[in-house]
């Protein structure tokens, strides 16, 4: 598995949890800023919607209904294994 810190967030706007402590226990997120997402073509009409976004070093992914929301960034050789599983019905 990749790590973490191999994902290119240069251009990331990143803000500390409202949560963290004055102890130094922070948590920062980052939005990942304009970046071209895709909708799945196995999406359904009914807005069940998959997105996902090519990044420098991993792929994004999030709900098409919640696109301020969170979104879960993971190495591209997760993402094709993944994909991988999905076509050959390894999750059925």
């Amino acid at each position: 598995m990749t790590a973490v810190n191999q994902v290119d967030l240069a251009g990331a706007q990143w803000r500390k949890s409202s949560r963290s402590s004055a102890e130094g226990a922070c948590v920062e997120v980052a939005a990942l800023g304009d970046v071209p997402w895709r909708k799945s073509s196995r999406s359904s009409g009914d807005s069940a919607c998959v997105e996902v976004a090519a990044l420098t070093g991993a792929v994004a992914v999030r709900d098409s209904k919640d696109p301020a929301g969170p979104a879960l960034v993971v190495p591209p050789a997760d993402w094709a294994a993944f994909v991988t599983g999905l076509k050959t019905s390894a999750f059925d």
